[in-house]
């Protein structure tokens, strides 16, 4: 199938998805993700009507993000999506829009670092981040410790504070939570992790009194029933671009 033909399948069920749910699909964005894929399968996707990509590694993305926006017009919303080491962050503000991966206060003071010496003497907007969140409690997992957070008073005062003083940094605008979730055999059983993050970020926004508007978190093998528990973001690769490439 062409990228085209998957693209209306994955937009099939997004939209059954949001009918389960109640849910507008214009609510849910669907970000391609596009990691060793060449430039040429982003601009057929961009031609099918994605606006939205994300690619995880910084080495690959210096290169790719040029070349797809010499070739197009229209601009396209970049969104990092894998792990971020913060010597790094000096490099996103250029190419990205959106960081779903902040994952650590330090990371979140570099990247505040890097977009404020970007904007000097312009009007640039914000850059927009999410904050990783292990609400599995898999010690393989990137993110701010969550398990437990209902129960757990200690893990949900650090995590209170490390999002209280990331959402005053300058240059970064707060916009939600990302999380992981586990590899299942069966989809279904992702939906506690995904109800979890969902309930989250309501306590946050309310106990902070701060927006949180987003929540990323489902990807091509659980991405409707991320959708159902209220995911705005979906991270969707194979079920677009079919098996990872190299370029």
């Amino acid at each position: 199938m062409t990228i085209a033909e998957n693209l209306a399948q994955v937009r099939a069920s997004i939209a059954a998805a949001c009918a389960r749910a109640g849910r507008d699909p214009a609510s849910v964005t669907l970000v391609a993700v596009s990691k060793t894929h060449p430039p040429a399968a982003l601009i057929e996707a961009a031609a099918a009507g994605v606006q939205h990509f994300g690619e995880n590694r910084v080495e690959e993305a210096v290169n790719k993000i040029p070349a797809v926006r010499a070739e197009l017009a229209a601009p396209l919303v970049w969104h990092m999506i894998g792990h971020l080491q913060s010597r790094k962050a000096k490099d996103v503000p250029p190419l990205f829009d959106v960081v779903h991966s902040v994952d650590t206060l330090k990371l979140a003071e570099r990247l505040s670092q890097a977009a404020l010496a970007r904007d000097e003497g312009s009007n640039s907007r914000p850059l927009e981040v999410l904050l990783e969140v292990n609400v599995s409690g898999e010690v393989t997992k990137s993110g701010f410790a969550a398990s437990g957070w209902r129960h757990n008073a200690s893990v949900r005062d650090q995590l209170w504070q490390n999002v209280a003083q990331i959402a005053a940094l300058p240059g970064l605008k707060l916009r939600g939570l990302m999380t992981m979730a586990p590899i299942v055999d069966e989809m279904e059983q992702a939906r506690p992790v995904f109800a979890s993050l969902s309930q989250l970020r309501a306590a946050l926004a309310e106990n902070l009194n701060t927006l949180l508007p987003d929540l990323s978190m489902g990807m091509t093998d659980d991405y409707p029933v991320a959708i159902e528990e209220g995911a705005t973001l979906v991270r969707i690769g194979r079920a677009i671009f079919g098996e990872r490439e190299r370029f």
